[in-house]
């Protein structure tokens, strides 16, 4: 979440900046000025009488020492109504605190200054289009659900009857495929300077809250109501939460972690043409990456988070685009954001991949994840970034359709060695 200290210094400029995401965040900084206002003169008043206690406990000494002891009591009585008077007061105080800081995580995440206005997808900027590898496919070639159940890959009923829609069963080759996909992009990360972690697949509220997850968006976590603990939608919860309450060495910058894990997601809300086979699921595979960062470069660890993802992307032989998200698009959590999306042949439609995003401080002022600056000595918030090096459904969708062959589907061949095969038959 945003600072206080930063509200209090860019009123204005969050403000304004939070129009870019249609946010209008005037009433929440208003309230968190007064709030913070009122927060002010309570601890004013609360030291005050902690200062008068003080005197006066110093006082009783020096009166029972000269013998004053009607007057050293009457002293002790007024101490202990002012003692009164500073519980209620802490009560207060920490009341204060509370709501002040329900007010402050309704505010998103301000945007760069390279995000630009918009309401949705539509008005997204296309950075980079690669579409000289799009596939003309015969009329008859089949979209990847139907492909699936040809080749025996992927059962979706059988899903459905183990768990419901959107839980697919990977069979035989697709579950190799999946398996084939996940060392790949495993291998290629660590390549790239990336410690592998394998965290776990469940986390407590203090996580979902440390990377913005909630209050945000806790209606779509699955939620396990008996402990508490919440499903991760993606493995950057609580590859993040490794460096909560943590204080990091500046020269251990950039810290670089990749991590796959199962990923579920309610999609609560999600209909439509756009759900089909692979498209939108509950729960599916992805590899993250996950940087900690020194604010001063954390664009250009972005960048190169960015060119990672495309080279997989590319040795995929895969079309694709890179689009820089409008205000409009962007997540609760983000400053700047860069989709990746892959051209799927058989359903003639762009499909999200990859989300490649700068927190900035947002994430890392919930979590208290610092750096000591070493010239000063001082503590500073870290920048966090995160990306799906790549998330599998889509991935798979478009593999199976853009490769489909009379003969059978293609196997890239960055995949073959972990495939064991060139084409499925």
């Amino acid at each position: 979440m945003l600072t206080l200290k930063f509200i209090q210094e860019n009123r204005d400029a969050v403000i304004n900046g939070l129009k870019i995401k249609n946010f209008d965040a005037e009433p929440y900084v208003n309230q968190i000025l007064a709030k913070d206002e009122e927060r002010r003169k309570t601890q004013l008043e609360q030291d005050n009488i902690l200062a008068n206690i003080n005197k006066i406990s110093k006082e009783v000494g020096i009166l029972f020492k000269e013998g004053k002891a009607d007057e050293a009591n009457a002293l002790k009585e007024q101490s202990i109504k002012l003692k009164e008077d500073q519980k209620v007061l802490g009560t207060k105080l920490e009341a204060i605190e509370k709501e002040l800081n329900e007010i402050l995580v309704k505010l998103p995440n301000l945007p760069y200054k390279l995000v630009k206005p918009g309401k949705g997808a539509d008005d997204n900027e296309i950075v980079k289009l690669v579409d000289d590898k799009i596939p003309h496919l015969p009329t008859d070639a089949l979209p990847h659900w139907e492909l699936a159940k040809k080749y025996d890959l992927i059962d979706f009923e059988l899903g459905v009857k183990i768990t419901g829609a959107g839980f697919p069963v990977y069979k035989g080759k697709g579950a190799k495929l999946q398996r084939a996909l996940i060392n790949f992009f495993l291998a290629e990360n660590e390549k790239a300077g990336f410690l592998e972690i394998q965290p776990p697949y469940v986390v407590n509220e203090d996580s979902g809250y440390g990377t913005g997850q909630l209050p945000d968006k806790e209606g779509q976590m699955y939620h396990c109501n008996l402990d508490n603990l919440y499903l991760i939608p993606t493995a950057e919860v609580p590859v993040t939460n490794l460096y909560r309450d943590v204080i990091v060495s500046e020269k251990d910058f950039p810290i670089k972690n990749t991590a796959y894990s199962a990923c579920f997601r309610r999609e609560a809300g999600s209909y439509g043409k756009d759900v089909r086979g692979l498209n939108r699921l509950h729960q599916f595979d992805k590899v993250e990456i996950v940087c900690i960062e020194h604010p001063s470069r954390s664009y250009e660890t972005l960048d190169m988070m960015v060119a990672h993802v495309e080279s997989l992307v590319q040795k995929l032989g895969l079309p694709y685009r890179i689009l820089r998200l409008c205000g409009g698009d962007m997540s609760f959590t983000s400053a700047m954001t860069y989709d990746f999306e892959v051209y799927s042949a058989a359903q003639q439609r762009w499909l999200e991949v990859s989300s490649v995003s700068n927190f900035e401080t947002f994430q890392a002022n919930r979590l208290k994840l610092r750096y000591k600056d070493e010239a000063t000595k001082k503590t500073q918030l870290a920048h966090t970034l995160n990306g799906s090096s790549l998330a599998l459904p889509r991935i798979v969708a478009a593999l199976l359709e853009n490769n489909q062959t009379p003969e059978g589907i293609k196997i890239p061949e960055c995949l073959q060695a972990f495939m064991g095969t060139d084409i499925i038959k």
